[in-house]
């Protein structure tokens, strides 16, 4: 299994501890949580079952109770339990999984995988109420029981368990977050499949499907980068044609909504405000709203920050999901998928311009591996973009791609650059560095110092101008664990 060393070792103490354990796994859809605890308790699981996608092609209303409760029943069947009636209710389904349970218990750990448990949460169902009873009435007091939850809808396993103020308050022993590969990561997925890829092409491949394991799974060896692109996305038979609906309609209530505020986020790299949006979408500045945003964030296609020098009522929110942003660039309304688009247009100035932005992303993704380019690994730092508009008054405007402010008094102004050789800096660019160093100078403490800081792909070629930059970070920095 590729990556995932620690949290394959954490899951494996937890399943040794010797005690009733209750453990939430979430993350992106595609991140790879069902295949983390398929490949980590291979042949330890007792019971397992996976919730109906709220999604039925031709129903406006999704699956319901009584199709949920008639699959969990057939759950039950298949592993073991004797053929009997369909359960009306939660609270009857869970019981028969008590009973199923206990007719298997030899003392040996026992070990419940629900999966997409927030599908199994359909309206007015009481299904909270039924597996509230089951862990505090029953499982708790078993130390043989261990029971994985696991779901896409983020902000379902945030609000409904982890952060429960009812019955299941406290309850959830561990929670696990699972993450994106790396970059890293990436290379080590791609040798373990036996695709031959460079390390430039494999950041590409990181702009555009964002470390998704489930999506470089489709690679097919011997199709260059840009082929499998094609193969993916543009051509009529694409795998992942359907892919950006099926991320909200899965992991949404609110799909349309919340496709509209990913859309407007995915217009301006620097993000908006949420005062923003409501004008810019025409909506009330609710409470709705407010879940709105927290649900995109904790599913984490969306961040939360404040522009460097600014209060927290300047608190911007920015797309970062490499997937959406790029199917949002390219793929959305697009009329035909009869031909290739990528492999045409690979050297288009639209693409050179779109991997500039998107290389920004990237390293937003890898500040671990920045910090430790920079030797701070230990400094407790905070990391935001910096940008001002152009006004009225005619005044140019500046951006400053990423600012990490450091308690040793150093700010590192990180200047992004991805290139296909080394990067060299003109007479002009020194100029805008010049600007912008000053323009930062003025915004922080007297007691700290403005380090130019360049990570790009192959380094910096050395001239005049090279000094500007007091720390350059290559890809292969990014490449490290």
């Amino acid at each position: 299994m590729v990556g995932r060393k620690q949290e394959i070792q954490e899951l494996n103490n937890i399943f040794n501890s010797g005690k009733a354990e209750m453990v939430a796994i979430y993350g992106r859809r595609r991140v790879g949580k069902t295949y983390l605890v398929d490949e980590t308790f291979k042949n330890r699981i007792t019971f397992r079952h996976a919730g109906l996608s709220p999604v039925e092609e031709g129903s406006k209303e999704g699956n319901t109770l009584k199709n949920q409760l008639e699959h969990f029943y057939f759950s039950l069947q298949l592993h073991g339990l004797p053929k009997s009636h369909r359960p009306q209710t939660w609270l009857e389904a869970f019981f028969m999984l008590e009973q199923l349970l206990q007719s298997k218990d030899n003392g040996e750990r026992q070990l419940v995988f629900l999966d997409e448990l927030p599908w199994l949460d359909t309206p007015g169902s009481g299904f909270i109420t039924a597996f509230e009873g089951f862990w505090n009435t029953w499982a708790c007091h078993r130390s043989n029981i261990m029971v994985v939850v696991c779901g896409s809808a983020n902000s379902w396993i945030l609000d409904k368990l982890i952060d429960n103020h009812g019955g299941l308050y406290n309850r959830v022993t561990h929670e696990l977050k699972l993450e994106p590969f790396t970059l890293a990561e990436c290379k080590e997925f791609f040798k373990s499949n036996n695709l031959v890829i460079s390390d430039y092409d494999i950041v590409q491949s990181y702009m555009i499907f964002g470390g998704i394991p489930f999506y470089l799974g489709y690679f097919e060896r011997g199709l260059s980068l840009a082929q499998n692109v094609d193969k993916l996305l543009f051509l009529s038979n694409a795998k992942l044609k359907d892919e950006y609906n099926r991320l909200f309609e899965s992991g949404f209530k609110n799909p349309e909504i919340m496709k509209s505020i990913v859309n407007l986020l995915s217009q301006l790299n620097a993000g908006f405000t949420r005062r923003e949006i409501v004008e810019k979408l025409k909506i009330r500045d609710s409470g709705h709203l407010s879940k709105y945003l927290k649900a995109l964030v904790a599913s984490d296609f969306v961040i939360e920050y404040v522009p460097f020098g600014l209060g927290k009522r300047e608190t911007h929110y920015k797309l970062v999901d490499s997937f959406c942003k790029f199917w949002l660039k390219f793929v959305n309304e697009k009329e035909t998928f009869d031909s290739a688009f990528w492999q045409p247009n690979v050297t288009s100035n639209q693409i050179n311009s779109w991997r500039g932005f998107a290389f920004e992303n990237v390293c937003f993704n890898h500040i671990k591996q920045i910090k430790s380019a920079l030797g701070i690994s230990g400094v407790i730092t905070s990391q935001s973009a910096w940008s001002k508009r152009p006004d009225e008054a005619g005044e140019k405007g500046a951006q400053i791609d990423l600012i990490i402010d450091r308690k040793d008094n150093v700010v590192n102004l990180c200047e992004m650059k991805f290139y296909s050789e080394e990067f060299s800096v003109s007479k002009d660019y020194h100029e805008t560095l010049v600007k912008r160093q000053r323009l930062l100078s003025t915004m922080i403490s007297k007691k700290s110092v403005v380090h130019g800081t360049l990570i790009t792909t192959y380094g910096l070629t050395y001239n005049e101008y090279s000094g500007d930059f007091i720390n350059t970070i290559t890809m292969e920095d990014l490449f490290k664990d």
